[in-house]
């Protein structure tokens, strides 16, 4: 591994870490979360999960049913998952590998 490697992986570590114990170290360990911290915790899954959508959904076409039906299925499930199970990780991953299932094995 040479120094410039070893570099960017101290400067990654430290940023982490440091980004990790930030809140503890300006709020101390026993404060009160702010209320916009609050919403933020409430709103960004949504937030996130909107994004992760417009991009996936970019390319999309319409010329021909194999090209969009993948997605289609794939948003379905994610939202479906989403709405029962309230986890944006798991409908997330769930939702890839369901994608991916269906651009390799059944729309080739």
């Amino acid at each position: 591994m040479n120094m410039h490697s070893l570099s960017i992986i101290i400067v990654i570590s430290g940023v982490t870490v440091l980004l990790r114990f930030l809140p503890f170290m300006l709020l101390g360990r026993n404060a009160k979360v702010p209320n916009f911290i609050t919403y933020l915790g409430k709103r960004l899954p949504y937030a996130i999960m909107g994004m992760l959508i417009i991009y996936c959904l970019r390319d999309v076409s319409f010329r021909s049913y194999g090209k969009w039906l993948p997605s289609a299925i794939s948003v379905a499930v994610v939202a479906g998952l989403h709405v029962w199970k309230r986890n944006t990780l798991l409908s997330i991953i769930l939702g890839t590998i369901c994608y991916m299932l269906l651009v390799q094995y059944i729309f080739v």
